[in-house]
């Protein structure tokens, strides 16, 4: 973080506390002990009005009826904060109604002039996910799963959790360590570390119908968790260089539960890795499929045998087919 950011960030962290010490500020921005001492002196010739407090358990504390300067945005920082709201309209996005209210005090802030230029992009942009007939920015259309937000408050507070989940009409309760909670293809997945079978699991959302702390002292550690993820991890086994039309394919479907890694700043090239299980034909086939839906812009840096050939069996029935002679009707 860059001296001026971390300096903004460190005044809004103090104004909004009635009191602070050097080590607390030391903690939160992971700055030295002199550091902070440096940027508090400079925070004070700014004009903050801070108070000192002298004894061992001393600190400062801001005097009362000081706030900080009104927020101002920029005519492109403000249609930044729109077009991403814009964008992740109908997504299915926890916390909606508090995106609506933090639109509506956007709307509030600006200017008339910015508010028309507002007005002007609503009516161009169209985003995947957004109705046409009804693209109003602050229109709650699109309510997520209402589990949803109660996981996050619960991950926030402690990752081991126990959820109840709705499988094929029957209901069973799954003790977690939460690893990752991500949106694919439309969906909502939470995955986990399943604490008695001690394995990893991927929950769809929709179909937990309670979620509470797991308060038990039998917890696997983090650390020991970790170790039997690594321990049962699969080792990367395809390795892709991805161009421009393959990247514009791999957005549009991938098979894989992997990413991509862009390799320039302009996002042309990428790299994609992931593990295939050569034991199961039908994965196979499928990542055979995926590969020649790809396109011609992709150069093999890693891949299993049996895939490799699968792929040259393909493309030699292709070819077979294309170069048959055209029979005269």
């Amino acid at each position: 973080m860059k001296k001026v950011e971390r300096i903004n960030t460190i005044m809004r962290y103090i104004n909004n506390r009635s009191h602070f010490t050097i080590s607390e500020i030391m903690r939160e921005f992971n700055i030295s002990r002199s550091t902070a001492i440096r940027d508090i002196k400079e925070i004070e010739a700014m004009g903050m009005p801070l108070v000192a407090e002298v004894g061992r358990a001393g600190g400062y504390f801001v005097m009362h009826n000081s706030v900080l300067p009104d927020v101002h945005f920029t005519d492109n920082e403000v249609k930044a904060l729109f077009i991403a709201f814009m964008a992740t309209r109908n997504q299915q996005l926890p916390f909606l109604k508090s995106r609506q209210s933090l639109a509506e005090k956007l709307l509030g802030l600006i200017s008339e002039t910015q508010q028309e230029d507002l007005i002007l992009l609503n009516e161009i942009f169209i985003f995947e996910g957004t109705n046409p007939n009804h693209p109003d920015l602050l229109e709650l259309s699109d309510l997520p799963h209402p589990i949803l937000e109660k996981l996050i408050q619960n991950l926030l507070l402690d990752r081991y959790l126990l959820i109840t989940v709705e499988e094929e009409g029957a209901i069973k309760s799954y003790p977690i360590y939460l690893l990752h909670l991500y949106r694919e293809k439309g969906l909502w997945l939470l995955e986990g570390f399943d604490l008695e079978e001690e394995k990893k699991k991927i929950f769809p959302v929709d179909q937990l119908s309670d979620v509470q702390p797991y308060k038990t002292k039998k917890r696997i550690s983090k650390k020991k968790i970790l170790e039997r993820l690594r321990a049962q991890g699969k080792a990367i086994n395809l390795v892709l260089e991805l161009g421009p039309k393959a990247i514009a394919q791999f957005k549009k479907y991938h098979p894989l539960k992997a990413s991509i890694s862009y390799t320039n700043p302009y996002q042309t090239t990428a790299i994609l890795k992931a593990f295939i299980d050569v034991n199961h034909p039908e994965e196979v086939a499928e990542i055979i499929n995926w590969l020649l839906f790809l396109g011609e812009e992709i150069k093999v840096r890693e891949m299993p045998e049996e895939v490799m050939k699968a792929l040259h069996e393909r493309l030699s029935w292709l070819k077979a087919i294309l170069n048959r002679p055209k029979v005269n009707g």
